[in-house]
């Protein structure tokens, strides 16, 4: 966090820190020196409207950017040309110019202060080089970053970096009497100190240089009998230790010295108090309470440190994650030297003269992993130094009980720490090296090969072995497992698996991925499909592996599907039996999905009162599921009462044939794919004529049904004799 508490220009802790309209911080000492004054015929428009970045039109950063590119192209002092730098590595411009003759000695030493009466100032900031104006006020115009100074006195105190305050007070109390501070020489004994421009004046200089009317008529002057000067060699003590009695318990607003702040202005971001609304600046301003959004800006910058504070666990993770691979490549590189001496010793005298080379290349590739890791580790240990320092420094900020200072500084921080955790980029905390060695050494060609013998980087994967005790098929879904062969080196990224169509034909990639067990589903029944699986790497693709054939069942075992079932549809017996809770008619499917062959299947009707007219058929996976089956465009239905039956799709009934239902009932579906047709039986005979022909595509089983039905479903059927033996009727 030391670097937080640190001013950018002298490098030093921050004394008297002064928030400048970028949201950056300042030394009031070095503030001083890098205020340039800018002739009367240069000024920028606004330049004579006081504090034109902080007042009520101050709109960051539009407002901002425009008032620099002016500067830039125009005033000469926001080009920033840098002549000195400070000690912490920012280049500072060279102090302004001294006064010219033209203007009297006591408005050159209130220009100096507070000021230039004959020409404008700005000032640059050292960190995002942007520029300002200053008003009539000069520096003073400025917020005083309150809450920043104390962070940095308690910082020092903790650390044993500033004397207590006993040695303070003792300090401040030993000096001489208060002197003015403008006389020329022999300087007077001073009568009056002006606490915003904190300077010592003597009735002479007070008059000429500090008159009460004007900008100055808001100042407030202290008698110097009230203040204790420190000597010559003392360093100054503060408010609190040299006049008590004078600090401010709450801090006031810098435009009206008597109010504190009790309003925060949400269209100019700042503090403000009564009286400012009072008087019309912010009277058309959107506000709210301080405590409000003291509240709420700690809040936002609580959420963004918790975004950081993970990515920093990721990173101390990571950096963990990097040594270990260090110590893998190190293992690695050992081993691979090991094998390398090994070979090379069996191919005696002839490989002698290559395995220098060999061993030469093997300490290049590991020096060449050793160096990328390591700048990894040093780039992530730097970035998580600076988030750990950001966060220790919020952490202090969030600590502080002063709500008009931390909303002068909550903005710019919660940015920082937004900003902190995107720089956390996708791919940051990931090695950019592998702790395994690309290298293989191909020892099979001829002696006279010796010469040529390298290494062979990123070899192709070798090829997969499947598994075929755990290879299977249940109904129309068919599972497939591989492995690769042991003591394999070469890296795999990846395995692709192909499935032919079931007749033979050409094969087609169905899964591509890492895992080594893969399930297809939605494929023919009673087909013979040919399986086959290959690695790939960044160097390509692998061979395949044997081809393992696979059959489908002949006929399907299916349940209820529960996932597609109406609400209302109740399902027991292992998801084979289902009855309804409700007077109107619900539709079940199956789990089964047809699309090729000749498939039947029964269902028992376990319950009926002669009344509800249930229907069974297939349909699409989308049917719609709270009416009767076959209303809609998605089902081929047959609904049966007690005498009678009829065929139903599109809402369309047709071909009325006698004989209905009743307890104990087996109502039979048949659907042949080959020939397209769907056909009814009821207890083992054909209902009516073929219910529907030249019907194509994917079909699932379906029951709708009401509360005063009950059915169990019936699969794994062979094709009734019958059809076999007979045609259809038509």
């Amino acid at each position: 966090m030391e670097e937080e508490l640190k001013c950018p220009v002298c490098g030093s802790f921050f004394r008297e820190p002064l928030i400048l309209p970028c949201s950056h911080n300042v030394c009031l000492p070095c503030a001083r020196t890098i205020v340039v004054q800018t002739p009367e015929s240069e000024h920028l428009p606004h330049a004579g409207r006081p504090m034109m970045l902080m007042g009520a039109d101050y709109d960051y950063p539009d407002h901002l950017d425009k008032m620099s590119l002016y500067s830039e192209t125009d005033s000469g002092y926001g080009s920033y040309t840098p002549s000195l730098k400070s000690p912490n590595g920012v280049r500072v411009l060279p102090p302004a110019p001294a006064p010219s003759l033209s203007c009297s000695s006591g408005a050159s030493s209130s220009r100096a202060l507070h000021g230039p009466l004959c020409s404008s100032s700005s000032i640059t900031c050292p960190q995002c080089h942007r520029s300002a104006s200053l008003d009539e006020r000069g520096l003073r115009g400025f917020q005083r970053n309150r809450l920043l100074e104390t962070i940095v006195q308690r910082y020092q105190q903790e650390r044993g970096l500033t004397p207590g305050a006993e040695a303070a007070t003792e300090a401040a109390c030993g000096g001489a009497n208060a002197r003015c501070q403008l006389c020329d020489s022999n300087p007077a004994e001073a009568a009056v100190m002006c606490e915003q421009c904190d300077v010592l004046y003597c009735s002479s200089c007070q008059k000429k240089c500090h008159p009460t009317r004007g900008p100055f008529a808001k100042h407030r002057l202290v008698p110097a009998a009230q203040i204790t000067q420190p000597g010559p060699n003392a360093p100054r003590p503060s408010a609190a230790l040299v006049a008590p009695h004078t600090a401010r318990k709450f801090p006031t607003c810098a435009d009206h010295e008597l109010e504190n702040y009790s309003m925060y202005c949400l269209n100019c971001r700042t503090p403000v108090c009564y009286q400012c609304l009072q008087e019309g600046k912010h009277g058309k301003h959107e506000m709210k309470a301080l405590g409000i959004m003291w509240k709420q800006h700690k809040a936002q910058l609580s959420q963004a440190l918790s975004g950081v504070s993970d990515k920093a666990k990721e990173a101390k993770e990571f950096l963990v994650q990097l040594k270990n691979i260090l110590q893998q490549i190190q293992e690695n590189g050992l081993e691979y030297e090991a094998c390398l001496v090994a070979q090379c010793d069996a191919l005696v005298d002839a490989l002698n003269r290559q395995k220098a080379k060999l061993l030469t290349k093997v300490t290049k590739e590991r020096e060449h992993k050793f160096k990328v890791v390591w700048d990894q580790i040093n780039h992530c240990t730097l970035k998580l130094r600076q988030s750990t320092g950001l966060m220790e420094y919020c952490l202090e900020v969030i600590k502080e009980n002063d709500p008009s200072g931390f909303l002068q500084i909550s903005d710019a921080l919660i940015k920082r720490v937004q900003g902190s955790q995107e720089q956390w980029v996708k791919g940051a905390l990931e090695p950019k090296v592998s702790p395994e060695f690309d290298l293989t050494l191909d020892s099979e060609p001829l002696l006279q090969a010796i010469h040529q013998l390298d290494f062979i980087q990123m070899k192709l994967p070798p090829v997969p072995l499947l598994q075929l005790e755990k290879c299977c098929t249940r109904n129309n879904s068919v599972t497939l497992a591989w492995r690769m062969p042991p003591f394999t080196h070469n890296p795999v990224d990846g395995y692709i698996l192909e499935l032919d169509d079931g007749d033979g034909g050409p094969f087609r990639e169905v899964y591509l991925g890492k895992e080594t067990l893969c399930t297809i589903d939605g494929l023919h029944f009673n087909s013979t499909y040919n399986a086959r699986v290959k690695a790939f790497n960044a160097t390509g693709l692998g061979p395949y592996s044997k081809t393992v054939v696979l059959q489908t069942s002949d006929v399907a075992f299916f349940t209820f599907d529960s996932n597609a079932a109406h609400r209302d549809i109740v399902l027991s017996n292992e998801n084979m039996t289902a009855t309804c809770s409700s007077y109107d008619d619900r539709v079940v499917l199956g789990t089964a999905a047809f699309s090729k062959g000749i498939h039947y299947w029964e269902i028992q009707v376990d319950r009926y009162d002669n009344h509800p007219d249930p229907a069974f058929g297939v349909a699409r996976i989308n049917v719609v599921k709270d009416m009767m089956l076959g209303k809609d465009d998605k089902a081929w239905a047959m609904y049966v009462d007690n005498n009678r039956s009829w065929f139903m799709h599109c809402n369309s009934h047709t071909n009325r044939a006698e004989g209905g239902v009743c307890k104990g009932t087996t109502v039979g579906i048949l659907l042949d794919l080959v020939k397209r047709i769907l056909i009814f039986h009821i207890n083992g005979k054909q209902q009516g004529p073929i219910a529907f022909e030249n019907i194509e595509g994917v079909f699932m089983p379906a029951v709708s049904l009401n509360r005063n039905v009950q059915v169990t479903l019936h699969t794994g059927l062979e094709v009734p004799m019958i059809y076999r033996q007979t045609k259809p009727k038509n």
